[in-house]
């Protein structure tokens, strides 16, 4: 591969990606029930502003104001015909702010749910899933993306449709899913089923792992999930900046800028290489991020008594591996339920 991600990944020992875009966003001004994806081309300079955010706190790598960019999401404020025409416009957005910088920064076209349940449980078949993804993947191509980036998946037939429409577009890819119930997606998947379900897709993603969920604890013992897989495939890691709490009437996020340093170090030292932050991740955790990285000699493999000692508690007693035998056709134990991210 001569694509830009794949060089800085044969180049670089980490990359650190973005923090937050629905934060940042609701900071700015977005309200509750807004789609993001509309100020792409309501309030381009905000989106701008928001990518400026994240490569001046020093990401090498940001995604695209495109998570809920999909036809089927956008039906939802009527505008599901804008879908090619808005995730464009994005990565339009997002390869200006790149270009104009002295150094290679990855723009990453981001690609979320659909928020539509899958056959056979739903009503979403894959040929429509693929047909929705392929729509969204042939804007951000279009706009200049560097990579496709989906994230906070639950289901694995969503997550193949994905890589599947990708292949068709001909774009490099990654993949995350989020894992918050009790060490498992929402659709029951554990980080042993992602990994095995990634070595199995043709063509594969150049990274895999997982993003949001709880908190950064729960996100760095889904990482060394993957690891005891044994995968040679490159991890991301993109957790919360800490737990949500109700703050005068608004979501604040308790994970402060030294704990999110403490994460990047531990999450690089388990063996991910793309570690960024996901909801309440501002640019001063980035910058704290990027100063631990550059600055804090690599340790050994973190055991789970000093992630927890660093980053506090774990939101449940089990990781999702203990009844476990690798199946990445895990089953559902509850019903899907629509999230953004950050």
């Amino acid at each position: 591969m001569t694509d830009a991600l794949s060089k800085m990944l044969a180049d670089r020992d980490w990359i650190l990606a973005d923090g937050a875009t629905g934060t940042n966003l609701f900071n700015m001004g977005l309200s509750s029930g807004d789609a993001p994806e509309l100020w792409n081309v309501e309030h381009p300079d905000r989106i701008e502003q928001l990518y400026i955010m994240a490569v001046d706190a020093g990401s090498d790598l940001f995604l695209t104001n495109s998570f809920g960019g999909n036809a089927a999401r956008l039906k939802l404020h009527n505008a599901q015909k804008r879908a090619r025409e808005l995730s464009r416009i994005s990565a339009e957005i997002g390869r200006n702010v790149a270009d104009k910088r002295d150094r290679e920064i990855i723009v990453a076209g981001s690609v979320g749910p659909t928020g539509e349940i899958m056959a056979p449980m739903g009503a979403l078949t894959h040929e429509l899933a693929v047909e929705i993804f392929h729509e969204q993947a042939d804007g951000l191509k279009e706009g200049g993306a560097d990579v496709l980036w989906l994230e906070t998946i639950s289901a694995p037939e969503e997550y193949k449709a994905a890589a599947e429409a990708f292949a068709r577009v001909g774009m490099p890819w990654c993949g995350t899913m989020s894992f918050d119930t009790a060490g498992r997606t929402m659709m029951g998947m554990t980080s042993a089923d992602m990994a095995t379900m990634v070595d199995k897709l043709d063509p594969g993603p150049l990274a895999f792992g997982a993003n949001c969920g709880v908190g950064a604890s729960d996100l760095m013992r889904t990482v060394l999930g993957f690891v005891a897989q044994g995968t040679e495939r490159p991890i991301i890691a993109k957790g919360n900046a800490g737990i949500p709490k109700y703050v005068d009437g608004h979501i604040h996020y308790d994970g402060t800028p030294d704990l999110m340093a403490e994460y990047a170090v531990l999450a690089r030292d388990a063996g991910a290489t793309i570690i960024g932050g996901c909801c309440g991740t501002m640019p001063e955790h980035l910058s704290k991020m990027r100063e631990a990285l550059e600055t804090r000699e690599r340790g050994p493999r973190p055991t789970l008594d000093q992630i927890t000692a660093k980053l506090g508690a774990f939101s449940s007693a089990v990781d999702g591996t203990e009844d476990t035998d690798g199946d990445d056709s895990a089953p559902s134990r509850r019903g899907r339920r629509s999230r953004r991210r950050g």
